[in-house]
């Protein structure tokens, strides 16, 4: 199931923290940080499915 987010969070990241959180302020954060720029709303999507499955610190 983690690969399947980690693809949504590549391919649409919102899309991968939504499905990881639901609606909340990280899902904001997401899209905002998603139509600034496609990077920095992969990293920040791709941070929250790995922080919260603990292999980030």
């Amino acid at each position: 199931m983690i690969i399947l987010k980690i693809l949504l969070a590549i391919i649409l990241p919102p899309l991968g923290v939504f499905v990881q959180e639901g609606l909340n302020s990280n899902f904001w954060i997401s899209v905002l940080l998603t139509l600034l720029g496609y990077v920095p709303g992969i990293v920040f999507a791709l941070y929250i499915l790995l922080a919260k499955r603990g292999s980030l610190a």
